[in-house]
């Protein structure tokens, strides 16, 4: 029997491995001729392109007869890259020549850049008057805000000294006030002191009353005559007369009569016209000169009679 002979055996030898190796040798030559043709295509512009997807059928085997190798499996096809299409880049286009201007547009289009940089100087220049203003206005502002707080510290020192001044002044005020109860004090003691010594005198006078001094006709009972000495009166006209400023011319010498009231002092209280002289310039003048002599002088006795009646005359 022939080594060869077919085993009873064994598994059936497999089929359709011819038509598998011829499949995969055409798809091989397949992917060649694409390769091919898509390297052609790069060489030549504007040509279409193309791309195919191949696809592998692997019938199912049969188990592999004995003692013989198993086929190797073909291995897989890979796809073809995509080809990337590679478009024209556009042509420039042609840049259009500028229009031509006529000289009379170009006068007008100087003119207007002109204008409109002298606006724009002219807008600047007013944007910065307004801002130096602005600043002179703060300026001033602050140099008031200065001046009235300076015055108000001169109000307020003003203030102080004039205060300053008052408290002085009332200080004399109470010094003169006090200086003058002193003065006051005293004059009152000097007043009691010449009323003891005029009751004094009184005493003595009603213990002597046997040596009188009156004549023969007199009716008092003092010692001595308590009214005014003969020559007082006249004493008290001395006195007032210089104070009289009277220049008209009068017809005749009139006389006025004026009542006097004084304190113990002297010091001349009040007076009244008693009997006018007919002349109202010559009365004012005699009351006038009356209130500016303001003190009379004491008498013999060194008493100020309390009331006293004077006449004047103008050509006396």
């Amino acid at each position: 029997m022939n080594a060869t002979a077919y085993n009873e055996f064994a598994p059936p030898p497999v089929g359709g491995l011819g038509r598998s190796l011829s499949f995969a040798l055409f798809m091989h030559l397949l992917l060649l001729a694409g390769l091919t043709w898509g390297i052609h295509w790069k060489t030549e512009p504007n040509t279409l392109s193309a791309s195919a997807e191949l696809w592998s059928a692997v019938p199912a085997e049969a188990a592999p007869a004995a003692n013989e190798p198993e086929p190797t499996p073909p291995e897989p096809v890979k796809p073809p890259e995509p080809v990337q299409k590679v478009e024209p880049k556009p042509e420039p286009k042609p840049v259009p020549a500028p229009p031509k201007v006529s000289a009379a547009a170009e006068r007008e289009a100087a003119d207007i850049a002109l204008k409109k940089e002298k606006e724009k100087k002219k807008l600047e220049e007013k944007k910065a008057a307004d801002l130096e203003k602005k600043k002179k206005l703060e300026k001033e502002k602050l140099e008031k805000e200065k001046l009235d707080k300076e015055k108000a510290k001169e109000k307020e020192k003003d203030k102080a000294k004039e205060l300053e001044k008052k408290k002085k002044e009332e200080a004399l005020k109470k010094e003169e006030a006090a200086a003058k109860a002193k003065e006051d004090a005293k004059k009152s003691a000097a007043e009691e002191k010449r009323a003891a010594a005029l009751r004094n005198e009184n005493l003595k006078r009603m213990q002597g009353m046997a040596g009188a001094t009156g004549d023969e006709n007199a009716k008092g009972t003092a010692l001595k005559a308590s009214g005014p000495s003969a020559s007082y009166a006249g004493r008290i006209r001395a006195r007032i007369k210089p104070n009289i400023t009277f220049t008209e011319d009068v017809a005749g010498n009139p006389k006025a009569e004026v009542e006097v009231r004084t304190s113990p002092d002297g010091t001349i209280l009040s007076r009244k016209l008693l009997s006018s002289s007919g002349n109202k310039a010559w009365d004012d003048a005699v009351l006038k000169a009356i209130d500016k002599t303001a003190t009379l002088p004491r008498d013999e006795d060194g008493r100020v009679p309390s009331v006293l009646e004077i006449s004047f005359r103008p050509k006396d």
